[in-house]
């Protein structure tokens, strides 16, 4: 009986003991780790409904505008909100424009070029950055670093590009872009997190440093592979500067968003379009609902290509963080 009585009282001191412990534990619980009330669940949910209207508002306008009849943006006032008179001709006439079509293909071939050479050479800096007995990785990188804070501005670069012989040139509109360091410190980072057993056994195997690049580093490093990818595409997607700068005359070499900016500021026909395109479309189409659907235009590869790139989007952007 006295053993029982001995049992049961320390079962109760240690019971005693663990709610004392989980009490102090509850106490010191940082405030992002506690439950959340009704009022904050309530107000997360308004935020996140106020930020999803701000975002698909406009999209929705701009794509009901695209698809509007002139007697539906004229009876509207400009933009339209609620469907009316719904149509596919503003599309039709755009995409029977040689303009638009050679500019959509000028967009597309600058983006897929501009991102190959861009990755290649991001890629192949960042590695060499990542190894720590590379040959004057340290004064290569804090001149990388330097550039992102001091740059010999638009003049200077200008009369480089044009002194090469890029006026007018396709690659003028890709090489001076062609490098953000932003985007080389990131793999950089991410590099050098690669398990060292792998590179050590590779190099065991008699890998050199371009085998173990392609076979070990890249595959590991799908993710900000990826991220990065993307974050060049849309740059050349939707750069027009430059066009500006080196072949402002030339309409053939026009990408999409410049012919896009053209048109918006011009408000009718664009440079270089038959007269059974945009130059008749005054009397065929409202001009704000051809401007929307260039808009629309712009819009669809970026849509296309996202979803595909979105599983890899929080880990890439997290990569090369600061970790506690």
């Amino acid at each position: 009986m006295t053993n029982a009585l001995t049992i049961a009282s320390r079962r109760r001191r240690r019971h005693d003991a663990t709610g004392a412990a989980r009490q102090r534990s509850r106490s010191v619980r940082p405030p992002w780790e506690e439950p959340p009330t009704v009022v904050g669940q309530a107000a997360k949910g308004l935020t996140l409904g106020a930020t999803l209207a701000v975002i698909l508002v406009p999209l929705w306008i701009i794509v009901l505008t695209s698809f509007s009849t002139p007697g539906a943006v004229n009876r509207a006032g400009g933009l339209v909100i609620w469907p009316d008179g719904l149509s596919a001709e503003t599309y039709r006439q755009m995409l029977n424009d040689p303009t638009v079509v050679t500019a959509l293909m000028v967009s597309l071939g600058i983006t897929v070029v501009g991102t190959a050479v861009s990755m290649a050479v991001s890629i192949l800096c960042a590695y060499g950055l990542s190894r720590p007995r590379s040959l004057g990785h340290r004064f290569v990188l804090m001149l990388l670093i330097i550039t992102m804070f001091v740059g010999g501005g638009l003049i200077p670069s200008f009369l480089v590009v044009t002194g090469l012989g890029g006026y007018g040139q396709w690659w003028a509109l890709i090489l001076p872009n062609a490098v953000s360091v932003f985007n080389i410190l990131v793999l950089r980072a991410f590099y050098q997190e690669t398990s060292s057993e792998l590179i050590d056994a590779a190099r065991m195997d008699g890998a050199g440093d371009w085998r173990i690049l392609w076979s070990v580093v890249l595959p590991t490093s799908r993710a900000v592979t990826a991220v990065t990818s993307l974050f060049y595409a849309v740059g050349y997607w939707n750069s027009f500067f430059n066009v500006m700068l080196y072949m402002p005359t030339d309409s053939q070499k026009w990408p999409l968003q410049y012919v896009l900016l053209t048109y918006v500021n011009r408000g009718n026909g664009l440079p270089g379009s038959v007269n059974s395109g945009f130059g008749s479309a005054h009397a065929q189409t409202a001009p704000l609902s051809l401007q929307m659907a260039v808009v629309v235009l712009t819009l669809v590869p970026l849509v296309i290509v996202y979803p595909f790139v979105q599983k890899h989007l929080r880990t890439g952007v997290l990569t090369g963080a600061i970790k506690g």
